[in-house]
């Protein structure tokens, strides 16, 4: 987190832990209000690795799911980047800025990410930079975020992933009701007192309750090389294109897509329990005994008590019965649906 930038947070009552903002005073009432009115909250638990050069364009799209070519300042996309064996080792937010392409992704990986996107710069004319620390990114959400962002700027962008550019900011749509704004340090204090006569601040829980509502996986270290692209929906947001070149897994994932039958596939889903659930942990169902059937890939405090979870599960497993948490004496998952459509892949 920018050093400023976080003495001004601090200067706003924020508590903060790990680099991150955890919460203003009460968590509790932040779920409710991120659940019923309008939020904004601090970011900065993703980091930004940006990509430059006059090969970044090239580059990119050898290496990664979705198809960089139609990325342009107008446009982001969600994408992956997987090992040969076609395993996700990221999932990202992308988009393009003064000619080159800022990666969004946990803090908590960009280290070894762009470790392994140096190994394959080789004598290619591109440049990779951590510039976590030199973009403030802003999130607001809600039912009035649209009309918050219009008062702030005088627009809003209207389109999924569409972007929008002031004479100091980037403004992303990420649906209709959420919003992510990035700009310079200088800029960020004064903007974010704009926002708050608009908008309610909260903690970093509660963007993440509204990313696995949506239906957005993150990866992190705990799911890395987990699952195929397919696993976590990422074909349903524009993730993966089955018509770019080659690119690390490219060839199991286009076998999944025309000649596989998916197994398993991302829930959303709820658990009733006060015990902390997260990343990486096992799921259980009858039909498969002591065999996990599935894992957490994300997981937050719901406003509707208990915990709302991204997870990957054995479509049978689902279909036959209940799927539990830990242990088949565990809580059990209530399946929520998707805001999102799932091709038929496997239903066939």
């Amino acid at each position: 987190m920018n050093q400023d930038w976080q003495i001004f947070l601090q200067s706003q009552k924020a508590v903060i832990k790990e680099n991150y903002v955890a919460h203003y005073g009460d968590i509790s009432s932040e779920l409710r209000d991120t659940n019923s009115k309008t939020i904004l909250t601090d970011l900065s638990h993703f980091g930004l690795i940006y990509f430059s050069g006059e090969d970044a364009l090239t580059f990119l799209q050898g290496q990664l799911s979705c198809d960089v070519s139609k990325i342009d300042h107008d446009k982001a996309q969600y994408g992956s980047c997987c090992t040969p064996k076609g395993r996700v080792i990221a999932s990202f937010l992308i988009w393009q800025d003064s000619g080159g392409y800022f990666m969004q992704l946990p803090t908590t990986l960009c280290a070894t990410i762009e470790k392994h996107f140096s190994k394959f710069v080789l004598r290619s004319k591109v440049k990779l930079d951590n510039k976590s620390n030199t973009l403030i990114r802003i999130g607001v959400a809600g039912n009035f975020a649209s009309e918050a962002i219009r008062e702030v700027f005088g627009f809003a962008p209207s389109t999924r992933l569409g972007a929008i550019h002031s004479k100091n900011e980037k403004i992303i749509c990420l649906s209709q009701n959420r919003f992510e704004i990035i700009t310079k340090p200088d800029h960020a204090p004064k903007l974010w007192r704009y926002l708050s006569k608009y908008a309610l601040p909260v903690g970093k829980s509660c963007w993440e309750w509204l990313e696995i509502k949506a239906g957005i996986p993150t990866i992190t270290p705990a799911t890395q090389e987990q699952f195929v692209p397919q696993m976590i929906n990422l074909e349903a947001i524009g993730g993966i294109s089955y018509q770019k070149g080659c690119y690390p897994g490219q060839e199991i994932i286009s076998r999944t897509h025309y000649l596989g039958k998916l197994k398993r596939r991302m829930y959303l889903a709820n658990i009733l329990t006060t015990e902390s659930i997260v990343a990486g942990d096992e799921l259980y169902s009858k039909n498969m005994g002591e065999q996990s059937c599935g894992m957490i890939i994300n997981a937050a405090p719901s406003p509707n008590k208990g915990y709302d979870v991204l997870a990957v599960i054995q479509i049978d497993s689902v279909k036959m019965g209940k799927i539990f948490w830990k242990t088949l004496n565990g809580p059990i998952l209530k399946i929520i649906p998707l805001p999102y459509s799932l091709k038929s892949q496997d239903t066939t």
